[in-house]
C-alpha cells in the first residue's frame, strides 16, 4: 500500500462515521474503543483495510494470517490500477458505450435516447410496449425504471418523458429469465456476478461468482435491497444461504419459498464461455465483474463493472473458515509468473 494512498484515505475519512463504527464494535465485542481504533489503524497500514472493511469482515475476530487472506478496499484499488487502464473505463461505465461495444453479448434489443434519434426510439417503442430505461451512467440499480407504454397517454407523451433524460438514457428490451431462475424470485432479473482477470498470458482467470437476487424490487443489487449467495465457480451450484445488507439470512426466498442453497444454474459452462469471450474484447480492462443473466436461450450480459466491488465475495457468514479470496489472486499471479518465466526471451 503506497504512502500516498494512505494519506489520501486519511484526508477523506468520515471521522464521525468511523467513531460510530468503533462504538458499535465496542458494544458487540466488549473490546476497548482505543484498542479497536489502534487495531483498525494497523489493518489499514498492513492490509489496506479501512474501518468499514474491518467491521464488515469482523477482523477483530481474525488472526493476522486470516486477515491477510481478505481482499480489502485498498488491495482491490491496487488490482484495478494494475489491470484496468483508466482511459478505457468510460467504455464500461457508460451503458451506451458498453452496449455498443458488446451488442453481440446482450441478446436483446436496445436503443439510446440521444435527442436526435427519434425515429430509432419510436421504432423501439413500436416493438416493445414494456421496457427498461437505464441512465447511461450509474450503479447499484439507481435510476433504473421499468416503463409501460400503457401508463402514458400516447407514444409522443412517452417519448417526451424519455427525452427529459437525453442524451444520458438507454432503453432495453425486457429480458425473459430462465424459468428455473425466475422460480427463485420473478420480480427482478437475478444475475450472477462473475469476476474475471485477464492475464498477460491471454488466459481469462475465474476469480469469483455470486448469485444476486432481488427481494421486493425489480433490481437485484445488494445495495438496493437485494441479497447475495456464493456460487461454486466450477459447478454453478449455490453453496450457502443468501444474505442481505441488513445481515438477514435466507435459506429460502421470503417471497417464493424457493430454496436458495443448492440451486444449480442452467447452462453454466456457456455462461463462463460468454465471459471468456467478452473479457478479451477490451484487454485494457482486465479485471471486470460481469453481470450475467440466464434465459431460456442461454446466458447473456446485463452489464459489466471495471471497478468490481470487493465486499460481497467474502462476507463472514459465507466464509466460516475465515479465509478471504486473496489466495485466489495470489494463485493467479503465481500461474502468470510461471508463464512469463517460461516464455521470456521467446
Amino acid at each position: 500500500m503506497t504512502i500516498q494512498y494512505i494519506l489520501q484515505r486519511l484526508k477523506n475519512l468520515n471521522y464521525k462515521q468511523m467513531w460510530d463504527k468503533i462504538n458499535s464494535m465496542h458494544e458487540k465485542t466488549g473490546k476497548g474503543r482505543l484498542a479497536l481504533l489502534w487495531d483498525v489503524r494497523g489493518c489499514a497500514v498492513k492490509y489496506g483495510a479501512g474501518y468499514m472493511d474491518y467491521d464488515l469482515y469482523e477482523m477483530y475476530n481474525l488472526t493476522p494470517e486470516q486477515r491477510d487472506t481478505y481482499l480489502t478496499r485498498g488491495r482491490n484499488n491496487d488490482i484495478v490500477r494494475r489491470y484496468n487502464d483508466a482511459a478505457h473505463r468510460p467504455d464500461f461505465d457508460n451503458k451506451i458505450l458498453f452496449n455498443s461495444k458488446f451488442t453481440a453479448f446482450l441478446h436483446r434489443d436496445w436503443v439510446p435516447v440521444l435527442g436526435d434519434n427519434k425515429d430509432a426510439v419510436m421504432a423501439f417503442l413500436d416493438k416493445h410496449s414494456q421496457f427498461m430505461a437505464k441512465p447511461a451512467k450509474g450503479s447499484c440499480g439507481w435510476g433504473i425504471e421499468k416503463l409501460d407504454a400503457a401508463d402514458f397517454p400516447d407514444r409522443e407523451g412517452l417519448y417526451q418523458h424519455l427525452l427529459e433524460k437525453a442524451p444520458d438514457l438507454e432503453l432495453e428490451e425486457l429480458i425473459q429469465q430462465h424459468p428455473a431462475v425466475a422460480a427463485v424470485y420473478p420480480g427482478s432479473i437475478n444475475t450472477v456476478r462473475m469476476v474475471s482477470l485477464l492475464g498477460e498470458s491471454g488466459k481469462v482467470h475465474h476469480v469469483s461468482t455470486m448469485f444476486r437476487i432481488g427481494n421486493g424490487k425489480f433490481v437485484d443489487n445488494f445495495n438496493s435491497g437485494g441479497m447475495v449467495a456464493p456460487v461454486d465457480k466450477d459447478t454453478g451450484v449455490v453453496t450457502d444461504r443468501a444474505l442481505d445488507k441488513k445481515k438477514n439470512l435466507y435459506t429460502n426466498h421470503p417471497a417464493t419459498g424457493t430454496p436458495i442453497k443448492g440451486f444449480a444454474f442452467p447452462d453454466w459452462d456457456k455462461a463462463w464461455k460468454l465471459v471468456e469471450s467478452a473479457a478479451v474484447i477490451e484487454p485494457e480492462l482486465g479485471y471486470v465483474g460481469w453481470d450475467v443473466c440466464f434465459t431460456p436461450n442461454g446466458p447473456c450480459l446485463v452489464e459489466a463493472n471495471p471497478f468490481p466491488g470487493h465486499d460481497i465475495y467474502q462476507l463472514p457468514v459465507h466464509t466460516p473458515n475465515k479465509i478471504g479470496i486473496m489466495p485466489v489472486f495470489r494463485a493467479i499471479e503465481e500461474e502468470e509468473a510461471a508463464w512469463k518465466a517460461q516464455h521470456s526471451g521467446t
